[in-house]
């Protein structure tokens, strides 16, 4: 096994704290093995660098390593891209894919983010890490991949057992060995080495003079708390490198790159017990929907009735529990001042008391066919001075037709 120092600056890590080393040393022990391991801190601590020692120091370390973001897949393909894919599967599925399960047989998979997977996907996941077994999307058959899984998250993850976002048996898998690794303001001796670091690697790429702290400038950035951590850190380097033109900084020129973020822990947690649910909200919208859809049958039923039957007494009597509801939603509606109301004057027909809304509609007096046709051969004959031929192709009838029509109506 190589020394702690030897990879250290084999992977490029920069620190001497003891929880860091502490999670080193884990990484290194547990790297020869099978066993799943759980990296879990705040969000820019560097949690990718583990799986990549894990990686390298293992007997997989000549197979394929492949990294997955996991919260930025979207939850819709995020089986598709882990699992794999059949042709005609779904729309766009025109060929058939390798999952990354598939691709990093013999390897090690390492999925960020991990508290992010969909539930549906954390099942499929379990099935992966418990005898090795996984199907893919629109096949039957039981595929097998010999995979290590390395995970890691920015998440509580008791927290989210506790609100169902996260499966606990799946979590209890994951985690056989747990490596945490310690946030930036707890490692106040390396913040100014990182810094040192960050800033000679600009200082090359930028072809500039390296920027350099004084003292008070350095007192200032160990007190800082970082809430973005590392990351963080390697940005206000770059934006120092950048930006100033001086090489020296002190105090007053730093402290307008580090926003005052004093009190701001990089995993925001919510104070309150209430969570919004979304698919309460959703229930309860489609509820409302049903009952709407079920009221508008309900009128047109009605509606239908009054206009088929003569008895409108009867009808009325057999449907008082609608018409109630409709009387009582009418009182319970409260316009507004700014809505000018139009006042509808009531109809003396005891139907029309019952049904404002309702229109009376009067039939136009029926038009005989038989008129109109002795009209329109009537006008086609004198504009055609008594033609038959002419009359009849403007008709659109034949000869004898019109012939036989003229005799039948005494023309």
């Amino acid at each position: 096994m190589e020394a702690l120092t030897t990879i250290k600056q084999r992977f490029e890590i920069i620190g001497n704290d003891e929880k860091l080393h502490r999670s080193l040393e884990k990484a290194m022990r547990v790297a020869p093995t099978d066993i799943s391991v759980l990296v879990t801190g705040e969000s820019g601590v560097g949690k990718e660098t583990i799986p990549k020692i894990i990686h390298q120091l293992s007997h997989r370390k000549h197979a394929n390593y492949i990294a997955v973001n996991c919260g930025a897949i979207p939850e819709g393909t995020i089986d598709s891209e882990l699992f794999g894919h059949e042709k005609g599967a779904f729309t766009g599925a025109t060929a058939n894919r390798k999952g990354y399960f598939e691709v990093a047989d013999g390897g090690t998979i390492f999925l960020d983010e991990v508290g992010e997977l969909p539930l549906t996907t954390q099942v499929r996941l379990l099935r992966v890490l418990e005898n090795g077994e996984f199907i893919k999307v629109g096949a039957s058959a039981v595929q097998k991949t010999n995979v290590r899984i390395v995970a890691a998250t920015n998440l509580k993850m008791e927290e989210a057992i506790q609100k169902g976002k996260f499966r606990e048996d799946l979590y209890y898998r994951l985690s056989t060995i747990q490596i945490e690794l310690p946030p930036l303001r707890n490692r106040e001796n390396d913040i100014h080495l990182l810094f040192r670091k960050f800033a000679s690697d600009f200082a090359q790429k930028y072809r500039m003079p390296t920027i350099r702290l004084k003292e008070d400038a350095v007192h200032l950035l160990i007190n800082y708390r970082f809430p973005g951590n590392i990351r963080q850190l390697r940005n206000i380097a770059e934006q120092i490198s950048v930006v100033e033109e001086s090489r020296n900084i002190g105090a007053d020129k730093l402290i307008h790159y580090l926003p005052n973020y004093n009190n701001l822990p990089a995993v925001i947690e919510s104070k309150s017990n209430e969570t919004s649910n979304f698919s309460e909200e959703r229930d309860l919208l489609y509820k409302a929907m049903y009952e709407m859809k079920k009221d508008i049958n309900d009128l047109k039923k009605l509606t239908l009735d009054l206009l088929q039957n003569e008895n409108s007494d009867h009808v009325i009597q057999k449907n008082r529990h609608l018409i109630e509801k409709i009387r009582t939603a009418e009182t319970d509606y409260t316009p507004d001042n700014k809505v000018e109301l139009i006042q509808i004057p009531q109809a003396t027909n005891s139907l029309q008391n019952e049904f404002e809304y309702l229109e009376t509609i009067e039939e136009d007096e029926a038009l005989s066919l038989h008129e109109k046709e002795i009209e329109m051969i009537k006008k086609s004959l004198e504009r055609n001075q008594n033609k038959r031929k002419l009359a009849a192709k403007e008709l659109g009838i034949s000869e004898r037709t019109l012939y036989r029509k003229i005799k039948q109506y005494n023309l």
